[in-house]
């Protein structure tokens, strides 16, 4: 173990991390490995791979995930900006690409292949858009002739407008309702959130007459009729798997899930794991966003209050459709559980998203609390006086 007298990179970061934020996320991480070896080997049979295809597929993403979550976490607030600001431009240009040369699944346009890799850029423009529009909203605060609030406006139309021509709803939704929270937390006026809330409501509206598929899953959500196949059978799971489980290797309903190892993995859980499992899980999530608004409202830096809390309210609100979906509570849309569910780019920009929050919640100069001042100074009242 490291001691405190002695300084360092590795020593500084060890003294000044959140290890709770730490552990939630590499128990989370290592969860998704451990739960990849009972979502995944149904899918790969089917489409002819060979059974652990996604499993080693997951393991060789989740320790450079790893890797790059520790890296970004010894960043400053500075530091971070930077990286966002760069990490946002480049995906932005790469969603644009993805329009025209991306890859087209089930009639959407979201992925860029390099060769066996394959990227979402939407995935790692969502913490890069939390901390760009935090900043702005902070500078806004700051000085009141930067107009911040107006840029954030502005990005986040841009943002949608990619989104949407993608099209990728899920996503929309997700990155708006982050950002409105980040505005609401900034201290917005209620004319602003009359306005958003009816700009919100028409878009919606627009959505569900613009988009057939968009129209179709509400209306088999509302009325239950029509193709309900996936959302039934993760039901069944569910109840199949009752408080404690199959056992691991014993689900039989995951084997008719199609997304069984991405969008429904938390059924899969549940048959397999059981409703006790899956409550822990919810637990780890909910520790992840309650302690990270409890940390981001004691703070004095605006951008940090502000990126903490978009940060948490991301990863919360996308944990939070995942589970909702799977337990029929939403209609149903492809939306992954952060670090449980396979893809590479999911996890690796979830990753990233963790590394920014434990970067910002670390114990600096600024924020140190009264209790490690005192201790401090005891420490230096008791050294003893070198002889003359």
């Amino acid at each position: 173990m490291t001691s405190r007298a002695k300084k360092g990179l590795i020593t500084d970061w060890w003294w000044s991390i959140d290890r709770w934020f730490l552990a939630a996320f590499l128990i989370l991480m290592i969860g998704g490995m451990v739960l990849s070896f009972a979502a995944s080997p149904p899918v790969a049979e089917k489409i002819g791979l060979e059974p652990f295809h996604f499993v080693k597929r997951h393991a060789m993403f989740l320790l450079p995930s790893i890797a790059v979550m520790l890296a970004t976490s010894l960043l400053t607030p500075r530091g971070i900006r930077r990286m966002a600001i760069i990490m946002l431009g480049v995906s932005l240009l790469m969603m644009v690409g993805a329009l025209f040369f991306g890859m087209e699944v089930k009639g959407a346009r979201r992925w860029l292949s390099f060769g066996p890799l394959t990227i979402q850029p939407s995935e790692f423009m969502k913490p890069a858009f939390v901390i760009v529009c935090a900043w702005l909203f902070a500078e806004r605060s700051r000085r009141a002739e930067i107009p911040g609030n107006l840029f954030s406006i502005m990005l986040l139309i841009v943002v949608a407008a990619l989104l949407v021509a993608q099209p990728d709803l899920g996503q929309t939704i997700l990155t708006a309702g982050t950002w409105s929270c980040m505005f609401f937390m900034a201290g917005l006026s209620w004319i602003w959130i009359v306005l958003l809330g009816g700009i919100g409501g028409v878009g919606f509206l627009g959505a569900y007459f613009a988009f057939p598929h968009v129209a179709s899953r509400i209306d088999r959500f509302v009325t239950g009729e029509g193709d309900t196949f996936q959302v039934d059978t993760a039901r069944d799971a569910i109840l199949r798997g009752g408080w404690f489980g199959q056992g691991p290797g014993e689900g039989t309903v995951k084997r008719l899930l199609p997304d069984s190892h991405t969008d429904f993995a938390y059924s899969v859980i549940a048959e397999e794991f059981g409703i006790v499992s899956c409550m822990a899980l919810t637990g780890v999530f909910c520790f992840v966003v309650v302690r990270g608004l409890s940390i981001a409202f004691a703070q004095r830096d605006t951008f940090c209050r502000l990126a903490i809390s978009g940060l948490v309210m991301l990863f919360g609100l996308q944990s939070i459709i995942n589970m909702a979906v799977n337990l029929h509570l939403m209609p149903a849309k492809g939306m992954t559980l952060p670090f449980i569910s396979y893809g590479g780019s999911s996890m690796t920009a979830v990753a990233i998203s963790a590394g920014f929050v434990l970067a910002l919640t670390r114990k600096r100069a600024e924020n140190v609390s009264q209790t490690d001042r005192l201790v401090e100074r005891t420490m230096a009242f008791q050294m003893p006086v070198p002889a003359r």
